[in-house]
């Protein structure tokens, strides 16, 4: 009995297959940010990247509060880029999702450039800088310190 050589196709046809599937389980409700069965319903619909920044924003509150947004949400009160995806805690102490981030680019942008530049290496205040040249055309800042 001969055995046929496995073909290099095939078996590159499934390690691709296995990666999607890790990077979608990843990117997915089994994302990071706490148990997303939390998360209301509207944040569980959402595209998977806006899933991946309110994630963010629930594990690194410490880097999107020293982030401003220039999307005009200083308008309703919002000051950083952490506000746009979390307004506080209820009486239990759990989080209360703000849900503005669901509608705007340029919040969930903010956050992943933020994500992308610190697993670069880059300093909170390198990320900062970046942050500020880049968005500020598109508004002003949501943070006082950055007017």
């Amino acid at each position: 009995m001969t055995r046929r050589p496995r073909s290099s196709s095939r078996i590159a046809l499934l390690s691709a297959l296995l990666l999607a599937g890790l990077l979608a389980t990843l990117v997915s409700g089994c994302a990071p940010g706490g148990d997303t069965g939390d998360w209301p319903a509207q944040i569980r619909a959402a595209p998977a990247v806006v899933r991946q920044a309110y994630a963010y924003a629930h594990d690194h509150p410490d880097v999107l509060k020293a982030l401003p947004c220039y999307c005009g949400c200083g308008s309703i009160g919002h000051t950083s880029n952490y506000a746009c995806y979390i307004s506080g805690t209820d009486a239990e102490g759990q989080i209360v999702y703000d849900d503005h981030a669901l509608a705007c680019s340029i919040c969930v942008d903010i956050t992943l450039d933020a994500q992308r530049l610190l697993n670069e290496g880059h300093t909170l205040e390198e990320v900062r800088a970046q942050i500020d040249a880049k968005y500020s055309p598109f508004g002003p800042s949501n943070m006082p310190d950055a007017q």
